[in-house]
């Protein structure tokens, strides 16, 4: 199913209700909504409370009523996002919630979809059995919201196999969440509930999506070129100085070649008493996603845990292939790197944004379950922090079980992040 308004502005509205009825709540979302966009919509993302899990398959048949032949997409978590009436942002986490958006989107291709594990192409498959799986040509150049199942989706071959048939385009998501085991979890998509799988939009036309990822942490001592790895273990390290090793003649300095265990226990020392408590349990490693850029800055690093090290040879375990000629450089992670970090990025956008760079319209955050009250210890903080460089921007969303956002022009399923769609109109 497609949707295309041809003229007009684009307009996007998000509304956010705390009534525990799902009926009383939807008749608010619904009204204040129409009021506020006062045109036709042309899509539809809706959030809930896992709070409402029992009454999930009711969602689709209430919206209806109210929005018959919407595209829509939504899913359960364990808190959501919203506007309230005064216009703020809201994170509900643990009680029963539910966040309507609705956009009119003028120049705008819309096409929901849901895929099943087993209709993924083997990753071996050429880009247009990707292209027929979607429904969208390569040459639409469309960006995708994804909202996924945390058992049974396969998001990382997902996200490879876009990334491979899609290499232009933003996606953006994340895996609801709210219970332990897949047949609670619900996923929305044009009045139907899924239990399994993806669900998702791709939006081509007159849209810019843009992204700001936010993985919570600072780095800590300098990057090191990797030197050794095999799979996802780190064997070897080499201070970051000019070009890499493997590209100077004859592999790697092997003189100057040091453990990562090494490195990590000068590095610990280095430290302050309180970094040093929090490297006991909050230390990850950043892997640059840029071979090319020699300054590196918070953003270039796609976060990894640390899952352990081997004292007998040095090496160190880390979620996620390596490989020699990669950099490495570990990060610490807590409330105040996280709220750092996100504050680095959005002043970043926003000084990327000339007046002459057509205004946000609408925006969607995917936050971590293990981000909001349980890390800030307050309410609202990412989102409060976002308005403050974003005002007046509509935002919605959900906290995830995983949040799906680009690093360095690819795109990773991440932990601990938040990641915000930022909806601008594109104009000739």
């Amino acid at each position: 199913m497609s949707a295309e308004s041809i003229t007009g502005t684009m307009k996007w509205v998000s509304t956010l209700s705390t009534r525990p009825s799902l009926e009383a709540a939807i008749e608010e979302v619904v009204q204040e909504a129409q009021a506020l966009l006062q045109t036709t919509p042309d899509l539809g993302f809706v959030f809930i409370s896992a709070a409402f899990a029992s009454e999930y398959s009711r969602l689709m048949p209430l919206l209806r009523e109210y929005l018959p032949n919407l595209p829509i997409i939504g899913c359960g978590g364990s808190g959501v996002i919203g506007m309230s009436q005064q216009a703020q942002a809201r994170e509900l986490e643990g009680e029963p919630a539910l966040a309507l958006t609705l956009a009119s989107l003028p120049g705008v291709r819309v096409h929901p979809f849901h895929l099943e594990a087993e209709d993924l192409p083997d990753l071996d498959s050429p880009p247009d059995a990707w292209t027929r799986l979607i429904g969208v040509p390569a040459t639409e150049q469309p960006h995708f919201v994804l909202l996924a199942d945390p058992f049974s989706a396969r998001v990382n071959d997902l996200l490879q196999g876009l990334d491979f048939a899609y290499p232009g385009a933003v996606k953006v998501g994340g895996l609801a969440s709210g219970r332990s085991t897949n047949s609670s979890n619900g996923l929305f998509c044009n009045y139907r509930l899924y239990r399994q799988g993806t669900v998702g939009v791709a939006l081509s036309g007159k849209l810019v999506l843009e992204t700001i990822v936010a993985q919570g942490c600072r780095p800590i001592g300098q990057p090191f070129w990797v030197t050794e790895g095999e799979r996802n273990i780190l064997l070897g390290l080499e201070e970051q100085a000019g070009t890499s090793p493997m590209s100077r003649g004859g592999g790697a300095l092997v003189s100057q070649k040091r453990t990562p265990l090494e490195v990590l226990q000068e590095l610990i020392q280095s430290l302050t008493d309180e970094e040093q408590q929090l490297a006991q349990h909050s230390l990850f490693v950043g892997v640059a996603q840029n071979e090319f850029k020699q300054n590196l800055e918070q953003g270039d690093f796609l976060i990894r845990e640390l899952l352990g090290v081997d004292p007998r040879v040095g090496a160190i375990a880390i979620g996620d292939r390596i490989r020699p000629g990669q950099r490495i450089q570990f990060h610490l992670r807590d409330a105040e790197a996280s709220a750092e970090d996100l504050e680095t990025l959005l002043e970043r956008y926003q000084q990327l944004n000339t007046p002459s760079t057509t205004s946000p319209v609408g925006a969607l955050m995917f936050t971590c379950v293990g981000r909001g009250e349980s890390l800030y210890g307050e309410s609202n903080f990412d989102s409060r922090l976002f308005s403050r460089y974003l005002p007046n921007v509509p935002l919605s969303g959900f906290f995830c079980n995983g949040e799906i956002g680009p690093v360095g022009g690819s795109t990773f399923l991440h932990g601990y992040t938040s990641v915000f769609g930022i909806f601008r109109q594109l104009h000739d």
